[in-house]
């Protein structure tokens, strides 16, 4: 049933183009020509980032749909950008996205395929977290983001504070996807609000990774509107139950 679930979402997305509204079409491909855009313009040659720019923007329209493809797609930005950070010293954001973001990501991929919201539907049930599930998640969070603090300042992790608190806002939003909880599209925005520190910084050393700023300042709408998306979930959901 999960596998099935996950290849129809796949044939949904690409047989039906109605399967996107006119307002997720317009932030996708809005999306796809500003990151090329930015590439182009700026004549870089970085075409690893690139690709995991666009990889990352295509997951979070998909994750704004509830879609698990969306994870799927996740997963290989993970890997890819957890290879980027490493170029550039940032091995906080290297030991977050392969040691910690990567392995729940596909934790919560198993959750999404096993709570579809209906038969044969391409897109997961939306669910909650009580008051303790909360309180663990934050108490989960400290032990990570102290945990990690040391760990980055032994690897000797350039701009070390933003870095940390990337580490937590990550930790936040893989676990409250995993929940199924609109949430997690904020915990991710507050992690894209970091990340745009954290490579503004980089840019300042190495224009090059300018095109990593424009993709977080991308996944930012996205996920803005990822939230807005699985809170209407929510109630359709609840009405049709």
């Amino acid at each position: 049933m999960c596998i099935r679930m996950l290849f129809f979402g796949g044939f949904v997305m690409l047989s039906k183009l109605n399967y996107f509204s006119k307002a997720e079409w317009t932030l996708w491909i809005s999306s796809v020509l500003l990151i090329v855009g930015t590439f182009v313009l700026f004549h870089q040659t970085d075409y690893l980032s690139l690709a995991a720019s666009l990889i990352g923007a295509t997951s979070l329209i998909l994750n704004a749909k509830g879609n698990p493809l969306g994870l799927v797609l996740g997963i290989a930005f993970s890997l890819l950008y957890g290879y980027i950070s490493y170029t550039f010293s940032y091995y906080g954001e290297m030991l977050t996205y392969l040691g910690m973001t990567a392995p729940m990501s596909l934790y919560a991929l198993g959750c999404w395929l096993r709570h579809p919201s209906g038969a044969g539907r391409a897109e997961v049930k939306v669910g909650s977290i009580s008051r303790r599930e909360a309180l663990l998640a934050l108490v989960l969070s400290a032990v990570v983001t102290v945990v990690f603090y040391f760990i980055l300042k032994a690897f000797g992790t350039a701009n070390l504070l933003p870095s940390t608190i990337s580490v937590t806002t990550s930790f936040l939003a893989v676990y409250l996807t995993a929940q199924r909880s609109p949430l997690f599209a904020v915990a991710y925005a507050a992690n894209d609000l970091v990340l745009i520190v954290l490579w503004g910084l980089a840019v300042l050393e190495d224009p090059s990774y300018l095109s990593v700023v424009v993709c977080f300042v991308m996944f930012f709408a996205n996920d803005i509107y990822g939230f807005i998306n699985w809170s209407r979930m929510r109630q359709r959901q609840a009405a049709a139950a």
